[in-house]
């Protein structure tokens, strides 16, 4: 399996937007996600962060996804730099096949 964590927060186009032109580009997001669905995209958990937590990420917002094989990961990156995504949200994106914690503690060892 392949996961992806989006962190990201508003850049002032996005603050910039009224409730209508927002609408209006969820509904064009929305257009899109089902040709990704069928391709296995799954989205886990999206949400705002907890900014009170040790550590917090600085972004406002997260989006988890969990994918079949690298195809769907990368068909869903390239779907939401086409949205324009990148254009109001300020974007961190953390990739990667899934490994269990012993792996984890391998991956680790061997830096």
């Amino acid at each position: 399996m392949h996961y992806l964590l989006e962190l990201y927060s508003p850049k002032p186009a996005w603050l910039a937007l009224d409730g209508a032109a927002r609408q209006a580009y969820f509904d064009r997001v929305g257009a899109g996600m089902a040709a990704l669905s069928g391709m296995g995209a799954e989205a886990l958990a999206m949400g705002a962060i907890d900014g009170g937590k040790l550590h917090a990420a600085a972004q406002q917002f997260y989006a988890v996804w969990r994918f079949p094989d690298g195809a769907a990961l990368d068909a869903l990156l390239a779907g939401i730099a086409g949205t324009g995504w990148h254009d109001y949200f300020d974007t961190v994106n953390a990739a990667g096949t899934a490994v269990d914690f012993p792996g984890h503690l391998a991956q680790l060892a061997a830096v």
